[in-house]
């Protein structure tokens, strides 16, 4: 099980803050891994890459972003310490691997990239070899012959991008686009392995952005088990108060940086909200964060139906504009109460497993549908079955 992290800020952020210097890296991950669920093998050394946009535009080095992968482990390669000093972002991938699929290679690495887009996946297709067939044969030339390794992964890449009516376009997409494909994406790996036989639950965290909006799923086939772990932070600054410790400063009700990741980069409990399994994470290209429940076949409605935090994730129902804002001046998470379902796919079986739920309107709510519900950056209540680990430095991550 592999570990990722990605950034989005209005200000670009030095590497080193997310890959290096965090007591918790995602660099220190790689070796320190501690919130995966395959906890026998807690070593993520089969490659890393870390992939980064330009902090302004440039018509010579155009839109497409620049990505550094190595089959070295990441807590081993002095280039990437050495890049991570020297550059600086405003929307960040980085990626460490554990192979569940393919070969140790460079191009089976993630994140990958088509055009402006970026994809990198934590988790794996079950049994991935019985639908691969199926999967190649719904591509396009054009997007098959890109597929350069031989992962899950970057076959899940080829699948979203065919659900883009033109994945190769100059300009930034909507990021009601990205989120469709991703859905249809889900749907259609899912529908696959159903008429496979396939029993055993995938596991598809995936990340995509094309430089401008991010579109993140934490995401099972399982209406019980729980999804390889996921975790979203937010604020104004973030800054490291001493060596290795870091910490998300809110000084006001902006969102001026983002962070998503496999797991908490500091040990500030209450900088973490954890993703409730099977939600789209979407983080608009005005830094608003916005939660959709993916209602498919394994969509649990019981907030206690999977793990206990689910039922402190406070659900506000709608958004106050259509950009996710409350008013110009509050930028805030929402949860968005999306009843949509997956879509039905040519499949021997449906999707939905009966009747497709109302259609809710999330697109143009209107601004009397968002109650005055907390924001979702407050902290945590303690959870009935959580364990902690305790770092070198005597300070606790909490494992939920």
């Amino acid at each position: 099980m592999c570990r990722m992290l990605l950034y989005k800020g209005n200000q670009p952020i030095q590497l080193a803050h997310l890959l290096t210097k965090p007591a918790h890296s995602i660099i220190n991950q790689s070796f320190d891994s501690r919130l995966r669920l395959d906890t026998r093998r807690p070593i993520n050394g089969d490659g890393f890459g870390v992939g980064w946009y330009e902090s302004e535009p440039d018509p010579e080095l155009g839109a497409a972003p620049c990505i550094f992968t190595s089959v070295t482990p990441a807590w081993n390669n002095m280039n990437l310490i050495r890049l991570a000093e020297k550059i600086k972002s405003p929307l960040v991938f980085a990626h460490v691997r554990a192979s569940t699929a393919g070969s140790v290679s460079e191009s089976n690495c993630h994140p990958w990239q088509y055009g402006r887009l970026m994809f990198m996946h934590n988790g794996n297709i079950a049994d991935f070899h019985l639908i691969k067939r199926k999967v190649q044969e719904s591509l396009k030339d054009e997007i098959f012959l890109t597929v350069n390794g031989n992962t899950d992964s970057e076959w899940a890449f080829a699948v979203f991008l065919s659900q883009l009516k033109t994945p190769l376009q100059t300009e930034p997409f909507c990021y009601s686009v990205l989120k469709e494909a991703m859905l249809k994406t889900i749907a259609k790996l899912n529908a696959w392995s159903k008429d496979a036989g396939i029993t055993e639950a995938s596991m598809m965290n995936f990340a995509v952005t094309d430089g401008v909006s991010v579109v993140c799923s934490r995401y099972i086939s399982s209406k019980t088990l729980e999804a390889a772990s996921l975790y979203f932070s937010s604020g104004t600054r973030f800054e490291s108060y001493k060596p290795g410790h870091y910490r998300m400063i809110k000084a006001d009700k902006r969102e001026d940086i983002v962070v998503i990741a496999s797991e908490p980069l500091t040990f500030e409990k209450a900088d973490w909200l954890t993703i409730p399994t099977n939600t789209l994470v979407v983080i608009t290209s005005k830094l608003n964060v916005l939660m959709y429940p993916i209602v498919d076949e394994y969509h649990n409605p019981s907030p206690l139906g999977r793990a206990p935090e689910q039922s402190t994730v406070a659900v506000v129902k709608g958004e106050g504009r259509g950009d996710g804002a409350r008013d110009p001046n509050h930028r805030e998470v929402v949860f968005v109460e999306d009843r949509r379902t997956l879509p039905v796919l040519n499949s021997t079986r449906s999707l939905n497993g009966g009747p497709s739920a109302p259609v809710a309107k999330v697109d143009s709510p209107t601004p009397a549908s968002v109650p005055n519900t907390p924001s979702l950056r407050s902290s945590l209540p303690p959870q009935p079955q959580e364990a902690s680990s305790t770092s070198a430095s005597g300070a606790s991550m909490v494992a939920v």
